[in-house]
């Protein structure tokens, strides 16, 4: 009598789907409706943007996207000509509801308006808004300049507008240098019922020693305000290159500061795809978080960004 054959039990496949994805910071354009990118080029932060002189539309950025792992994302205002910031809401309003992306809009105002308060309720009558940005960021370089003094956020008149934006209980996206991190670290503590969003890591621009070390005592200061968070986005833009052996230090750092649960990820898409694909970018982000445990990497790469802007 022949011996009986072992049991083979069928390889089991594997069923786990990859971790979900939110974009916390992205833009989506319109050539014609965006006139910084039309006319003679001429020098900006991020240095040639011919080949995003394009329309880049919800439909460009889900293919981009979606295949990386992306299952949400937050549309970050691109300063269309003044007046038109409501129209530039609605445009990306009608295209989410078209595709079903982005799913938060993080729009334009200018709070020294005197009827801020009128404009962010037109803003927020677009569903998806839950955001406002208005780039305050100043540098001594005139290339990495955007507001026309390095202190607009002490301005009385610009945080009366501010009240307003506390009042609706949107989030603020602050863009802000680190020569800029102690006036920003007042104001976050003057508005504790104000959710602060510091941009791109607070973009390190200097990365002598020197500047490493005022970033670093900027960052600090800034941890210490439970009300501020940190978007660990474009980081590129000054190097303009995705490479994990310069992202690591910024992104780690940002990290051991702030703790996962006050860090979202954004790609700053298209203007990081000048120099990187996205599946790259995802890739060194993900390399940069592996020294972090499942539960902070699942933080940075969705939760975090899905509380804020409930999602």
């Amino acid at each position: 009598m022949s011996e009986p054959k072992p049991v083979t039990k069928p390889e089991s496949k594997s069923t786990s789907k990859p971790e979900p994805i939110i974009d916390a910071h992205h833009h989506i354009w319109r050539l014609a409706e965006t006139a910084w990118l039309n006319g003679p080029p001429v020098k900006r932060i991020f240095g040639d943007y011919e080949p995003i002189r394009k329309d880049y539309l919800a439909a460009d950025f889900m293919a981009d996207v979606v295949p990386n792992g992306v299952v949400k994302s937050v549309y970050m205002q691109v300063n269309v000509a003044p007046g038109k910031e409501i129209d530039e809401a609605k445009w990306v309003q009608s295209e989410a509801d078209r595709v079903g992306f982005p799913h938060a809009l993080s729009s334009y105002a200018n709070l020294f308006q005197d009827n801020v308060g009128e404009v962010l309720d037109q803003l927020i009558a677009c569903s998806n808004t839950k955001a406002i940005r208005q780039q305050i960021h100043w540098h001594e370089n005139p290339q990495y300049r955007f507001a026309d003094r390095p202190d607009v956020m002490n301005d009385p008149a610009w945080r009366r507008g501010l009240k307003e934006i506390e009042k609706r209980k949107l989030i603020f996206e602050l863009q802000v240098f680190s020569h800029q991190m102690e006036n920003a670290l007042k104001l976050a503590r003057k508005f504790p019922d104000t959710t602060f969003i510091l941009l791109h890591c607070g973009m390190l621009q200097d990365t002598s020693a020197a500047g490493v070390a005022a970033w670093r005592k900027g960052m600090k200061g800034l941890s210490t305000c439970p009300n501020v968070m940190v978007k660990i986005s474009g980081i590129g833009t000054f190097e303009r290159a995705c490479r994990e052996e310069t992202w690591r230090p910024i992104i780690e750092h940002t990290i051991e500061l702030f703790g996962a649960a006050r860090c979202l990820y954004g790609s700053n898409f298209p203007i990081e795809g000048m120099w990187t694909s996205y599946a790259n970018l995802i890739s060194v982000v993900k390399a940069c978080l592996s020294r972090c445990s499942h539960a902070e990497q699942r933080a940075v790469l969705h939760d975090t960004a899905a509380r804020l802007y409930g999602l």
